[in-house]
């Protein structure tokens, strides 16, 4: 054992013996003063002993292992800080990618819509045959009527427009419903509706179509769109 362990194991025994030394005093009623008092005095007699320069290296191992302790405290710390601020960063970047993904379907959505909305005006400003660049005829047939109708109703919304004709009137511009006065080929109620395209919409099938289209257009955007509604509701 060397002479530093043996000093410090002196002292400690000497603090030992003064603790119970005290209790002991307490209790048979002796002067514990006295007794702390002589150990006290051994305790620096024996912590005088100690060479300065040992006693010296003790104390700067303590404050060692104490600055040990304590930086281990803080880098602990800023490593819960760190931790805690990459979850932050991370939960805001999703929540930001998020966003950023509803916000992008959102304009993909209206671009799509705009993009449809654009070909269907295209479609109805496309150059079409109108009403008054047909002869007027004192008749017409199934065949010429359907002719007209190919000149003045957009190509793709042609056959919506006829499935509601097939319907309506079987491509007969003079029929009439006996029972609600319904007239032509898309059976305008009242018939008399029609003036709006041309004052001869009782004999001319172009004049119909005519109205026909604008009516369709305006009610439900498109032959298409008045055609699924009738599918719906067998009128329009």
């Amino acid at each position: 054992m060397s002479r530093i362990s043996v000093r410090g194991f002196a002292v400690a025994s000497a603090t030992a013996v003064t603790a119970v030394g005290s209790v002991v005093g307490v209790a048979s009623g002796s002067t514990a003063q006295n007794n702390d008092a002589e150990a006290t005095a051994a305790d620096a007699t024996l912590l005088a002993d100690i060479p300065a320069g040992e006693y010296a290296q003790v104390q700067t191992a303590s404050l060692t292992q104490q600055a040990d302790a304590q930086a281990i405290a803080a880098d602990y710390t800023a490593k819960k800080d760190a931790e805690a601020q990459a979850r932050k960063a991370a939960a805001e970047t999703a929540i930001a990618k998020k966003e950023a993904a509803v916000q992008a379907a959102e304009e993909a959505k209206a671009a799509k819509e705009r993009e449809e909305a654009e070909k269907l005006a295209a479609s109805r400003s496309a150059a079409r045959a109108d009403a008054s660049d047909f002869a007027v005829q004192s008749s017409y047939s199934v065949a010429e009527v359907q002719a007209m109708a190919r000149q003045m109703i957009p190509g793709d919304q042609f056959t919506c427009f006829s499935n509601i004709v097939d319907h309506e009137s079987s491509w007969n511009y003079q029929a009439q419903n006996p029972s609600s006065g319904a007239y032509g080929l898309v059976q305008a109620l009242p018939g008399s509706k029609m003036a709006s395209a041309g004052a001869d919409w009782q004999t001319n099938p172009a004049t119909q179509i005519k109205w026909g289209l604008n009516y369709m257009n305006e009610r439900y955007g498109s032959p298409c769109g008045a055609w699924s509604f009738w599918q719906a509701n067998h009128w329009y």
